[in-house]
């Protein structure tokens, strides 16, 4: 598991408890919105929308909030027209970043991104520059214990690989079960199905190969980066190839 994927999943923890959790809604209920508009509205027919509107299910977003994004994605109600817009960059140290976002203005958006790094010694790249370094994949990251009971490799790997996964690994508390896009619902699914539970499963895009920061100074400058590009109402995801040891996280989260 990269350095990037333990601190976004240190922040997902903390999230539901602070400020974040009002700003998650509105991106989740926009990213619902705009895969209605760009897929239809029927989830069966639309992956998109069914992951969008899973994720938002998890993190506790009212049906009734869900269904008014999917309508004014489809057209039944009015609203903004927002449309994606990938940025790819670099922080300090080389890191490769990769900024998804949904706007309903790209030149302000592309403005207040380059100020970001501007500002944080990073720059922008051109497109390309930085993509080839991702590969997109299906992440579930389910906890080694639940419930007090524990829950052992062999039990994921029965139900996760049969259903399509392509890989589960150790990632310190969690187990990491990896799959090809399309085949995480069905994944899930099996987890489910099996009675095994898990703390996130999202579509991410996972590093190809990964900058070490080694010193706390590096990893907090990179990380600092990243938090304020999250807290950007105009982006949905970031993506960085940084990998930053367990004990120099555990300084900068402390």
């Amino acid at each position: 598991m990269s350095g990037h994927s333990k601190w976004a999943t240190i922040k997902h923890k903390k999230g539901a408890q602070d400020k974040a959790r009002g700003k998650l809604f509105a991106k989740l209920i926009r990213q619902v919105e705009v895969a209605a508009r760009e897929g239809g509205g029927d989830q069966d027919a639309n992956a998109t929308l069914r992951t969008m509107f899973q994720k938002a299910r998890d993190a506790s977003v009212p049906m009734d909030t869900i269904d008014r994004a999917i309508k004014r994605g489809t057209g039944e109600l009015e609203g903004v027209r927002y449309e994606p817009v990938t940025y790819e960059a670099y922080a300090p140290s080389g890191v490769a970043v990769i900024i998804e976002t949904l706007t309903d203005n790209r030149n302000r958006t592309g403005s207040d991104i380059r100020a970001i790094f501007s500002k944080n010694g990073g720059s922008m790249a051109e497109p390309g520059a930085v993509a080839w370094q991702f590969e997109r994949k299906g992440v579930i990251l389910v906890p080694k214990k639940s419930s007090g009971a524990e829950i052992s490799e062999d039990d994921i790997m029965l139900a996760a690989l049969e259903a399509g996964a392509e890989d589960v690994g150790d990632s310190g508390d969690s187990w990491e079960v990896t799959t090809a896009p399309g085949e995480m619902a069905a994944v899930r699914d099996a987890l489910e199905a099996a009675g095994i539970g898990f703390d996130s499963a999202d579509i991410t895009l996972l590093a190809t190969n990964t900058v070490p920061l080694d010193n706390e100074s590096d990893a907090k400058k990179v990380l600092r980066l990243v938090d304020l590009l999250e807290e950007h109402d105009d982006v949905q995801n970031v993506y960085a190839n940084f990998d930053i040891p367990d004990s120099i996280l555990e300084l900068v989260e402390a």
